[in-house]
């Protein structure tokens, strides 16, 4: 196993459950939209998937805790949100992820894959009150890499049929299906999330497929709250494993 370059004492660890357990810092954490895009990703036990943007590694983390695929490869390019993501692979039980640091325009999976998820930065770089914190705005501004940049690289990487999904604010979701139809993607899914079923879709979720004929399917929403209440609606409380 690949050992962490540099001193993790001054970061923290989240315990996940099932002896998973992810590093976490100011710069880089996670958040409910790492839960959703993991459950909406669903890989199958025989896949072989990558996580781009992979941050400290949640998503990766999460898939193999519920799900096991084949291997994960866990692609980021910060330093140290890829020493965080080393960290939490180390402290888990995920022998199948593969931490790699490498610039997701640059990178290209050994053979093709079946699955590439991503949780992307959500804001184009000449928008929204930037964080004094230069990590956390890459992490949150198309500074590094945008949604084209995404569907590019998956497009090199999956096998014909692959499937890309994606989480986003709905504000974006053309960007979302012209950059995956620019890259031969064809959005095949499309969710949106809601605290409840009054209120505005606050993130959407996206699958879509390399090769794919033009035809998707718009799931009900998931609902963060249980109707008339602040309880986690049933939903949640799976994907959380409460």
């Amino acid at each position: 196993m690949q050992k962490t370059t540099t001193d993790l004492s001054g970061f923290t660890y989240e315990s996940l459950g099932k002896g998973y357990n992810v590093c976490v810092s100011d710069e880089h954490r996670f958040g409910t939209d790492a839960f959703l895009l993991a459950d909406f990703a669903a890989p199958r036990h025989k896949d072989r998937v990558c996580d781009l943007c992979s941050g400290n590694g949640i998503v990766a983390l999460l898939m193999s805790r519920n799900f096991k695929p084949a291997e994960i490869y866990a692609v980021e390019l910060q330093e140290k949100a890829f020493y965080q993501l080393q960290g939490s692979k180390e402290a888990s039980d995920a022998g199948e992820i593969i931490p790699v640091l490498m610039d997701l325009k640059e990178w290209k999976a050994p053979y093709q894959l079946d699955l590439i998820t991503c949780n992307p930065p959500y804001k184009t770089d000449n928008t929204g009150i930037k964080n004094a914190s230069e990590a956390v705005t890459i992490a949150r501004h198309e500074i590094n890499c945008t949604i084209y940049d995404v569907c590019r690289a998956a497009k090199r990487s999956l096998k014909f049929g692959g499937r890309l999904c994606v989480c986003q604010r709905p504000e974006r979701l053309c960007d979302v299906i012209s950059a995956m139809r620019e890259n031969s993607i064809e959005p095949k899914r499309l969710r949106t999330v809601q605290k409840n079923s009054t209120s505005d879709p606050w993130l959407i979720l996206v699958e879509g497929r390399l090769g794919g004929s033009s035809f998707i399917k718009i799931e009900k929403p998931l609902y963060i709250k249980s109707e008339g209440s602040d309880e986690f609606s049933d939903e949640m409380k799976r994907i959380y494993g409460l």
